[in-house]
């Protein structure tokens, strides 16, 4: 079973770089970004470093180099290339990176066929939940690339994802109504989850109404016309900062051409689908469109109860909520407690998943993080009131 995860979910990712051309591999656009030819890497690099060299006495690296060149952050592990700098990394080729995928395929394969104890069984299952993770930031991270090229170039005519509704669960009641009490938030069963979700434990809520639909373009659009982006009022004071010194005034990825909206989609630049979920915001402009509904984001734990009575999954969706440890949240040893826990501070949470998250891979407890400038995930805004 471990083997077949394994393998599908290396495939699936060799499988969304099949429509690029050999120089799409290659470009870094910004330093938050990796090329995909690094994701490739990486995703490889992390099974080789924790499970192969660790547990197979007789495994020889594929290139002692790649340890440093593709290591992400685990300081652990030892120096790493300089993140801003992944796209000038032009060797080793896009041909020798898929030799060391398929080399690791090999060992790996090799392993998970034999008797493999509790605990490289638990490596290898984060090890396939990390790639996942990549197979969204690699997609995420091309379509920052490739919207930077004037002529709007298309990665697959059928793919454009920002296209997909949200599904309102009843048009009588675009609302629901969730009660005052004591809930109880955090993973609770014994199947997967990562570390920063376990630590069950009690919330108090007060009464809320939260919407069964995210907020759509044709909405985010009235905010824009209506001087959202000129009126500091709605704005944190970090976020008109941000705005100001970007000259930010729209989502990412939207373009005014002659008096009309378009947005630039990995299938192309299209015309503004009034009715689709907006997506590309930051927590920012999430924020800022909600106080000029005079309403605000849920934090994360209204997200969690309300979850399983609407509809999710097409945009990670902003909560008010920081990024901190759960009660009795330990960082475990070794370089795989560098996952999360290092990471909880100045960052917002988001719940859900969205239409680039690899199948199957987040869960109500899922708990995604980033800081509240970015705009270049799949990201939304579902209100309350």
């Amino acid at each position: 079973m471990l083997s077949a995860q394994y393998r599908e979910t290396r495939q699936y990712t060799e499988s969304l770089c099949a429509p690029l051309n050999i120089e799409d591999y290659i470009p870094q656009a910004i330093d938050f970004t990796s090329p995909p030819k690094w994701h490739l890497a990486h995703t490889s690099w992390f099974f080789e470093e924790m499970i192969l060299t660790k547990f197979v006495a007789d495994y020889t690296v594929f290139d002692g180099h790649f340890t440093f060149l593709f290591n992400s952050y685990y300081q652990s592990v030892g120096e790493k290339a300089v993140r801003a700098q992944r796209g000038l990394i032009t060797r080793p080729t896009v041909e020798q990176v898929y030799q060391y995928r398929h080399y690791v395929d090999e060992h790996m394969v090799r392993l998970l066929s034999s008797d493999i104890s509790d605990d490289i069984k638990a490596l290898v299952t984060l090890g396939i939940n990390h790639e996942q993770q990549h197979q969204e930031l690699l997609l995420t991270d091309l379509k920052y690339t490739l919207a930077l090229n004037p002529i709007y170039p298309v990665y697959q005519a059928d793919f454009d994802l920002v296209g997909k509704h949200s599904a309102v669960t009843s048009v009588d009641m675009p609302w629901l109504h969730i009660d005052e009490g004591v809930y109880e938030i955090g993973h609770q069963d014994d199947s997967f989850c990562f570390d920063n979700e376990r630590g069950r434990h009690k919330v108090y809520l007060h009464p809320y109404e939260i919407a069964t639909s995210l907020v759509t373009n044709g909405e985010y659009l009235e905010f824009i016309q209506s001087g959202g982006y000129s009126t500091f009022n709605y704005w944190l004071d970090d976020g008109w900062t941000w705005l100001c010194a970007n000259q930010i005034n729209s989502p990412l990825y939207w373009k005014q051409i002659d008096g009309q909206w378009f947005y630039y989609t990995l299938a192309g630049l299209k015309a503004l689908d009034m009715q689709a979920s907006v997506s590309h915001v930051s927590y920012y402009e999430a924020n800022a469109f909600a106080n000029w509904k005079q309403m605000r984001l849920a934090t994360e734990f209204e997200w969690e109860v309300a979850s399983n009575q609407f509809d999710w999954g097409l945009r990670w969706e902003w909560t008010s909520s920081a990024y901190l440890a759960y009660p009795g949240f330990n960082v475990s040893e070794g370089a795989v407690g560098e996952y999360n826990g290092k990471f909880m501070i100045n960052q917002m949470v988001l719940r859900g998943a969205s239409v680039a998250t690899a199948p199957n891979h987040s869960r109500a407890t899922y708990r995604n993080f980033f800081q509240p400038h970015f705009q270049w995930q799949y990201s939304g805004i579902r209100l309350v009131k």
